[in-house]
């Protein structure tokens, strides 16, 4: 297990995680935490992370919250970030990948 850790304080997005696609099952699980006050949204491309990461979609039940969640992807997906929406706070998020030592 290899936890994987970012962060974004103010508005803006954090850089990518770039995931582990050759995993069978892709199972990757995910907690948010938030100091101050901040409304976020965890995002996740399938854009290929050797040419770049353009594309983002917001997931489907972790987006414009205000408070400390968690959630998970069951598809494979080759980038997760956070991207802070509003507010002066900061949001952490811990990203744990099945399979990866």
């Amino acid at each position: 297990m290899k936890v994987q850790t970012v962060s974004q304080s103010a508005s803006g997005s954090s850089s990518a995680l770039v995931m582990n696609t050759n995993c069978t099952p892709f199972n990757v699980g995910f907690g948010v935490v938030v100091t101050g006050t901040a409304n976020y949204t965890v995002q996740h491309t399938f854009d290929d992370p050797s040419v770049g990461f353009t594309t983002w979609f917001s997931h489907p039940t972790i987006a414009s919250l205000a408070a400390n969640a968690d959630g998970n992807y069951a598809f494979p997906v080759t980038g997760i970030r956070i991207t802070v929406n509003s507010g002066g706070g900061s949001v952490a998020m811990n990203v744990v990948q099945a399979g990866i030592a």
